[in-house]
């Protein structure tokens, strides 16, 4: 058995030794995106499983060691790792807990020390934290985040974020149930072997591949009439987890809509870019903000390419750039707005409305206050000026009942039938420095 070995601070380590032999057990927020991590992870060396349980034991594990003011992610995350260990068959002397760590002004900073206090009050404090972070936050001798690897997990993002906006414009039109889901894992499996070998990780590799994603997707047969879009949008692990948002997409496709789910890229854009403001706003190192500026606009690149594949496949609708989205909130929120999803929120509900999905589910979790200023708090501006838009929050906490929620969405998906026979008028023109190019259609 692996020796526990503690830093200065009293903090228990990740060693050398428990990377042999451990198992490394990470929570799951974005099924492809995170299915992809997970193997590259285990291309590094570690053992890694994705926890994919969903069931309300999670919820009762949670509230048993997490406060109920604490917002309700956390306590999904906590209580979904706790429950693994306590009854996902594993040795709880042999496995590691993975979680992110972001640094910022969001509650999520502290989920790694509210995990930590939730294992010593199950008595199982010999059981490591090991914190995911590029900010050097928390170091451990068996676990880095090397160069290499940070690149490919880039580009596992944008791969995840293609595939995903891809699969989800074929699903509600397939002829074939059951065939999206298989190109999905095809594809996901097919650019980790190649990034094993060093495939795929180029600018011009990642455009071909780009190209091939579309094709393969667009080759799968659909049927039916367009059907009506919803958009989701909302706190990040809620918007994207299925354990958090009780299968919302699964939902919306059970009711014949077609759900449109703004992708990762934006929201690390957004991180990223929120450095650069701060230097701006509130003073700081020149060198920061050049750097920041720098791997930002690498990201773009790789956004602007994804975007023009999907342009140029001629059959998938695609985003706007991370531009033009931060242009269309302008007049409404300044780009103080960032803890949480901040500004980038309300952005995305007004790409949503300008590229014709009028129809909106924000997902909002306990506990999360940016989200109900930012979510909630800007829908009665939004239909103020665009009357056509249709927006429903709604609220994802422990004692929330899965009925009631689809009951909820349910109202809306009525009002959204109602609304498609009225025409849209033409959305208010943003407020600018770039021009969105976004074409305005109602669905």
């Amino acid at each position: 058995m692996a020796k526990l070995v503690y830093d200065e601070t009293g903090r228990l380590l990740f060693t050398k030794e428990m990377k042999e032999e451990y198992t490394l057990l990470m929570p799951q927020m974005l099924p492809v995106h995170f299915g992809m991590m997970q193997k590259l992870l285990e291309c590094e060396g570690y053992k890694v499983d994705m926890l994919t349980t969903n069931h309300r034991g999670i919820v009762d594990e949670g509230l048993k060691y997490v406060h109920n003011d604490t917002c309700y992610p956390a306590l999904l995350v906590i209580g979904q790792l706790i429950d693994a260990v306590k009854h996902g068959g594993y040795d709880p002397h042999k496995v590691g807990l993975l979680i992110t760590q972001t640094g910022g002004g969001c509650r999520a900073s502290n989920y790694i020390h509210l995990l930590r206090k939730a294992l010593e009050k199950a008595d199982m404090g010999y059981i490591p934290v090991v914190s995911v972070n590029l900010s050097g936050l928390e170091k451990n001798p068996g676990f880095s985040l090397t160069l290499p690897f940070i690149r490919k997990a880039v580009f596992a993002m944008m791969y995840g974020d293609i595939i995903v906006n891809v699969a989800n414009q074929v699903r509600p039109y397939e002829v074939e149930q059951g065939k999206t889901d298989a190109m999905i894992a095809h594809w996901s499996q097919k650019l980790v072997d190649g990034f094993q070998s060093g495939k795929g990780m180029s600018r011009g590799q990642m455009r071909a591949l780009f190209d091939q994603i579309c094709a393969d997707f667009a080759s799968i047969p659909v049927q039916g009439e367009p059907k009506i879009r919803v958009g989701v949008v909302g706190e990040i692990y809620v918007k994207f987890a299925p354990l958090g948002n009780n299968n919302l997409e699964q939902f919306l496709l059970s009711e014949g809509v077609e759900p449109v789910v703004p992708g990762l890229t934006d929201f690390i854009i957004f991180k990223i870019y929120n450095r650069v403001a701060d230097v701006d706003l509130y003073g700081g190192k020149w060198i920061k903000k050049a750097a920041c500026r720098a791997f930002m606009s690498y990201i773009e690149g790789c956004q602007k390419d994804m975007i023009a594949a999907l342009k140029k496949s001629g059959r998938f609708r695609a985003p706007g750039t991370f531009q033009e989205l931060h242009s269309l909130v302008h007049g409404y929120l300044g780009d103080g707005n960032k803890m949480g999803e901040g500004w980038l929120l309300t952005a995305e509900m007004l790409e949503l409305i300008h590229s014709g999905t009028n129809n909106i589910v924000c997902t909002q979790p306990f506990g999360c206050l940016p989200n109900h200023i930012v979510g909630k708090g800007m829908i009665r501006k939004l239909k103020d000026e665009y009357p056509y838009s249709n927006v429903v929050a709604i609220d994802y906490d422990p004692g929330a009942t899965k009925i009631n929620q689809e009951n909820r969405i349910k109202l809306m998906l009525a009002n959204a039938k109602g609304l498609t026979h009225q025409e849209s008028p033409a959305p208010r023109a943003p407020q600018p420095e770039v021009a969105p190019k976004l074409a305005h259609a109602h669905s």
